[in-house]
């Protein structure tokens, strides 16, 4: 028989599962799942009894006896009268041996390097430290505030979503189908407050915007396909344009936002971002978005309208969508119901031609067959007890409060940048002088406890402008928006001192 595990040993596995956020109950059994599973111990040696445990690391006896009989009730422990609790030898049988290490043999490995199609890790991407909830001043675009989720309000969904009746609809594999329930939410709820009108067979839900604009290119893109991007712009959708065609062009944006010229009537295909562009922040003008129509009519362009923080304007009506304003079938509407609230909960939505969603929903299948449908569920109980609605009032009430301090914060501290007027949104686009180098700047400002988004990754150019910097506010809370832009002043200031 072997030897009985010494005391100091339960204290250190359960320590290693006390940040896993379970109640102690469950980091008890999280421990014995994980000792039992990968054969720390063998069938013959009887784990300590529950009052032992609970001695050894601090818990009520109580805690400790449930843990063990919710093992024994599901097979991981076997009770023996007068003899304690022995791990269930039944458990195990089945599983795969490691396979023992052997040098490598007398074949080679294959070369990935050559198999690659593309490289995605080579490409520009944003780059998020996924620590940042430490930092002091986290001015980061896309993420969420703690203090603002409704997790009383999601909660309550989730649990609706766990009742017997909910789980019977949810469990089953849908494949090519979606939520009812949530789809007819968002045509009912979400569309039209943006004067869209969507019949069932012409929406299809995604895992985010980002997998409706990767199915969108998967389906429309060939190898030669053009393919117009504002510029600057999302950079994820540049990559996922650039991985299936190789004509994918810089389209100027302005005042009034993206360009309609010779340049964009060339393409077949149009991504912008015309509520807020992504990422000066600049709203479409209603006379560019007629001409930007006219123009797709006149030279058979599809548009790809993102939606993006549509909802979220301060002061005068939104704009009319693309969409709403679409006479001839043109626009392919794109939309996120998790950005504004928590973006890991990754979904989102495409609208368009019966046609064109039907072969969305083929391919996504290819892809991940739906969405989880729990998710789904669950957001649209969300959406019908009005949690969404009042969310949206609350984020935009906190937002322009932060907004209102983020200007001027930056009037005082950093008056040597220019920032494009914020009229919604969560960022503010930020312009220095020629010599700056934002890159280097968010290095010295991380050190400070201050991080942001440096803008060169937004432009398509070989040799992009390094002057410009994104300041997220969604992150943040308004009390630490001032104190954050004055040390981001001093840093800005000793830059200046050694470039």
């Amino acid at each position: 028989m072997s030897a009985k595990p010494g005391k100091a040993m339960w204290r250190q596995l359960f320590q290693r599962w006390s940040g896993s956020g379970l109640s102690l109950q469950g980091q008890i059994r999280q421990m014995l799942v994980s000792v039992i599973l990968d054969g720390q111990l063998p069938a013959d040696v009887p784990i300590p009894s529950s009052r032992e445990m609970a001695t050894e690391l601090g818990v009520a006896r109580n805690t400790a006896v449930i843990a063990y009989q919710q093992l024994v009730d599901e097979g991981y422990l076997i009770s023996r009268a007068r003899k304690g609790h022995f791990i269930n030898a039944a458990i195990l049988p089945g599983r795969v041996a490691p396979a023992a290490h052997h040098e490598h043999g007398a074949g080679t490995p294959p070369d990935w390097s050559d198999r690659f199609r593309f490289r995605p890790t080579a490409q520009r991407n944003i780059v998020k430290r996924p620590d940042w909830q430490r930092f002091p001043y986290p001015f980061m675009y896309g993420q969420f505030d703690p203090a603002l989720f409704p997790t009383a309000h999601w909660r309550e969904c989730c649990m609706k979503t766990l009742s017997v009746l909910e789980i019977n609809e949810w469990a089953q594999d849908m494949i090519l189908r979606d939520d009812e329930s949530l789809c007819q939410q968002i045509r009912s709820r979400v569309l039209p407050r943006r004067g869209v009108w969507a019949a069932e067979d012409e929406i299809v839900i995604t895992v985010g915007t980002q997998q409706a604009l990767y199915l969108l290119a998967d389906l429309l893109f060939r190898p030669h396909t053009p393919v117009g991007l504002e510029n600057p712009g999302y950079p994820d959708a540049r990559n996922i344009f650039i991985s299936r065609s190789d004509q994918v062009t810089p389209l100027a944006v302005d005042g009034e936002g993206v360009v309609v010229d010779d340049t964009l009537r060339r393409c077949d295909y149009v991504y912008v971002t015309p509520s807020h562009q992504c990422p000066t922040t600049v709203t479409m003008s209603l006379a560019r978005r007629k001409a930007l129509l006219q123009a797709a009519d006149d030279a058979d362009i599809v548009i790809i309208e993102d939606d993006y923080e549509s909802e979220n304007r301060f002061e005068s009506e939104p704009a009319p969508t693309l969409k709403s304003m679409d006479r001839n079938g043109r626009v392919i509407y794109v939309g996120s119901l998790s950005k504004a609230i928590a973006p890991g909960l990754r979904l989102g939505y495409v609208v368009g031609p019966a046609d064109l969603i039907r072969e969305l929903r083929g391919i996504r299948r290819l892809n991940l067959r739906h969405p989880t449908a729990f998710m789904q569920r669950a957001f649209s109980l969300f959406l019908s007890l009005g949690h969404h609605d009042a969310l949206m009032r609350q984020l935009a009430r906190a937002h322009h409060e932060r907004a209102q301090a983020l200007q001027a914060a930056l009037a005082q501290h950093l008056p040597e940048v220019s920032a494009v007027p914020i009229s919604g949104g969560s960022s503010c686009w930020v312009t220095g002088p020629d010599w700056l180098d934002a890159a280097r700047l968010r290095q010295e400002a991380e050190q400070a406890g201050v991080l942001f988004d440096p803008g060169e990754v937004f432009f398509m150019d070989d040799k992009p402008p390094r002057n410009h910097f994104r300041l997220g506010f969604s992150s943040i809370s308004v009390n630490r928006i001032e104190p954050g832009l004055k040390l981001l002043g001093e840093v800005f200031r000793r830059h200046a001192a050694t470039r």
